[in-house]
């Protein structure tokens, strides 16, 4: 047995002893101190770049950044000496002259770290002269990069590059030049960006936001002529509460229902009910490849998370024949609601604005693609909103969301299953199909339970399931760094898979790219349970089930991989083209 060496030190008076090479930031935290920092990301981004940091240690001329440096045995350490302290504010004074301080009309206000270090700095004036850099770039891309709110932190690159390995962001030129910028490209929508949106959640100031698609949304509300439905995606119901200091239980998507009544939206739908379509098509459409195994190529991806389809057509465009051709359930919901509810409705398909709330950025670029229109056309889903633009609408139309009382769903497409919630976590995705699946194979259901080998944050699960006697090999990736693992192991022949789920994000839907920012904290693992728990209280718990699923294949698609199902709820993953195609 190895006995940890630990070693002794002082920090601001207090006696402390810590493992050896725990850093000065983490043994301070032991002794209940805070050292403010801005750059710094656990694990991730450790460089001491900010210098905000700095504290004075007994011995050394010069101050040492804590999030670097280890404590050593004798230590005498002073986080906030005058030296530590005078240093920290001129740091944070030269970061602020090249920081748009706009902060009233910034989407960070409130919640900016750069923000908060200096006011716990008592900084209430810059006196250095102004340089901001220049803006370039579309504004109209679903991701938008405000050049003049960057603090050099360098979190973009360390997340994109090592977390989604998407290798987006750099560190570009030299000097008083050196900044963080698109790599390869002149502006980002020239990229492979897959808007995954893990930059923006990573980000510590409004550098990285998404596009503010609300006020199309206001205009929707306010034509008199529109019929405005809403769909609300699984991992909504996880945390649009967060802002508002709302607990899960409390922060239902019934109480989000009533939210957006009161804003004036007509109907309000369950994503979930589209979540349990795209398994009875997804499922299908694996069953079918299995029946051929000499004809087809395995293993077949999901197609349900726009990030994942935009990276592999990116980096791994050899893969895409492999990706699911049924649409994700964002836009077969748009399918449907425009073809089977505006029949039920007795009104033109044109006459329905559809809004989708999901956690995702990718979602924006998704339902503008060209394939994913009712006509040609006219898109399927008008505008997809973040949770964060949904919390901004809310708080804009001054609703006390604590002081409403839930309102149910809209029928037929507010019915969902319990597995339908669980594709917000990683996993979730597989487990429900495994559930339709293995009923389709055998016309009994399974234990609910019977595939949570799949659950978890690991972000690269495989098992192998029965399916009457029949022995199917899954995979479950989350995180596309390690998509990227599992798409070089099966390029080498090291791994071999029938049907594999990968989510852009860590954590899957749930830690998603527009979900609410919080410093420091990865919220994956605290929302997922939600869903879990949501379907395991559900007497509903297989898509195949689901009463408005039944009615819309019986009234209306036919059939899965029906003639008009294949029409509305599939795709070809080569009608639009990432920028790197071209």
């Amino acid at each position: 047995m190895v006995t940890e060496n630990l070693v002794n030190c002082t920090i601001d008076g207090k006696s402390i002893t810590v493992p050896e090479r725990t850093t000065i930031l983490d043994a301070a935290k032991m002794a209940g101190i805070k050292i403010p920092t801005l750059c710094f990301l656990k694990d991730i981004n450790e460089i001491g770049a900010c210098r905000v940091c700095v504290v004075e240690v007994e011995g050394y001329d010069r101050l040492l950044t804590a999030c670097n440096n280890s404590v050593k045995e004798g230590m005498v350490i002073r986080t906030n000496s005058k030296k530590a302290r005078d240093a920290r504010k001129t740091n944070v004074e030269l970061i602020l002259s090249e920081h748009n301080t706009n902060c009233a009309i910034c989407v960070r206000s409130g919640n900016c770290t750069l923000q908060r270090v200096a006011n716990d700095l008592n900084i209430v004036g810059v006196p250095y002269e102004k340089k901001l850099p220049k803006q370039k770039g579309s504004r109209q891309f679903p991701l938008i990069r405000d050049y003049d709110k960057c603090i050099k932190c360098m979190r973009c690159v360390q997340v994109c590059d090592h977390i989604q390995a998407s290798n987006i962001w750099d560190v570009v030129n030299t000097g008083a030049k050196t900044t963080v910028d698109v790599r390869d490209v002149y502006s980002l929508e020239d990229s492979r960006c897959t808007l995954c949106g893990q930059c923006i959640t990573h980000c510590p100031t409004g550098a990285l936001h998404e596009r503010d698609d609300t006020d199309k949304v206001l205009e929707a509300l306010e034509d008199p002529d529109k019929i405005v439905v809403a769909q609300i995606a699984p991992s909504i119901r996880t945390a649009w509460g967060e802002p508002f200091g709302l607990p899960p239980e409390e922060a239902t998507v019934k109480r989000l229902a009533s939210a957006l009544r009161i804003m004036g939206f007509d109907y309000i739908f369950d994503t979930d009910f589209s979540a349990d379509l795209t398994i009875m098509e997804e499922a299908s459409e694996l069953l079918e490849k299995l029946k051929e195994p000499d004809k087809n190529k395995f293993p077949m991806f999901t197609s349900c998370c726009p990030g994942w389809v935009r990276f592999v057509k990116g980096h791994y465009p050899e893969f895409v024949p492999q990706v699911s051709t049924s649409k994700s359930p964002q836009q077969m919901f748009g399918a449907i609601v425009k073809s089977y509810y505006a029949d039920l409705l007795k009104v033109s398909p044109d006459k329905i604005f559809c809004v989708s709330i999901m956690p995702c950025v990718a979602k924006k670029a998704e339902c503008a693609y060209p394939t994913m229109t009712y006509d040609g056309v006219h898109p399927e889903v008008d505008v997809a909103l973040t949770t964060r633009e949904v919390v901004r609408l809310i708080r804009s139309e001054h609703i006390q969301v604590a002081q409403i009382s839930d309102s149910e769903l809209d029928a037929p497409l507010g019915v969902g299953s319990g597995a339908g919630n669980i594709f917000g976590a990683t996993g979730g995705v597989m487990e429900a199909a495994l559930r339709t699946a293995y009923y389709f194979v055998t016309g009994k259901n399974p234990d609910p339970d019977t595939f949570r080998d799949v659950r978890g944050m690991r972000g690269w699960k495989e098992a192998t399931f029965d399916m009457d006697g029949i022995p199917l090999r899954v995979a479950v990736v989350n995180g596309l760094a390690n998509a990227a693992n599992l798409l070089e192991e099966l390029k080498k022949g090291h791994v071999q898979y029938e049907f594999v789920e990968v989510m852009a994000c860590p954590g899957g839907c749930v830690g998603g790219g527009g979900q609410p920012i919080h410093e420091n904290r990865e919220m994956a693992a605290l929302r997922a349970p939600v869903l879990y728990t949501q379907d395991r209280n559900t007497t509903l718990r297989f898509c195949h089930e689901n009463p408005s699923i039944r009615a819309v294949y019986r009234d209306y698609l036919g059939s899965p991989l029906s003639e008009r199902a294949e029409k509305l709820l599939h795709t070809r993953q080569d009608g639009w083209k990432m920028p790197s195609e071209t």
